[in-house]
């Protein structure tokens, strides 16, 4: 049964990593501009090692981003080596991205929904143990 709850909770995190790459790579960019090699360590380390992307990864979502013009990418001279784009969210993505927290990411605040997650981790989520 823990291999089983092993699989099971690796296939679960393979597909909400997936997800919240977005939401790392959007509030990455909120706060300031970036280049997609850069990005890949920046989310890795303020999602505390818990999503990684490759630089393909990185790059194919900033083209998507700016395809939808919730980024937008801005040359820049580099010192060591070619010009990077840099991306930066449009007013769009700033938009975006507030309403995605308010709709998804807020909700961990509601108190009902903070007792139920410690119950959780506090005792398996066995209700009144």
């Amino acid at each position: 049964m823990a291999g089983d709850i092993v699989q099971l909770l690796d296939n679960w995190e393979n597909v909400y990593k997936k997800g919240l790459l977005t939401f790392w790579l959007l509030l990455l960019l909120s706060q300031e501009p970036h280049y997609p090699y850069e990005m890949a360590d920046a989310v890795e380390r303020i999602s505390q090692g818990t999503v990684s992307a490759d630089g393909n990864s990185i790059y194919r979502a900033v083209g998507r981003f700016e395809a939808m013009g919730i980024v937008t990418g801005q040359l820049q001279k580099s010192d060591s080596g070619p010009s990077r784009k840099y991306y930066h969210l449009t007013k769009m993505g700033q938009e975006l991205l507030g309403r995605f927290i308010e709709r998804n990411i807020l909700l961990f605040s509601n108190p009902q929904v903070a007792d139920w997650i410690n119950n959780v981790l506090q005792n398996g989520g066995k209700h009144g143990s």
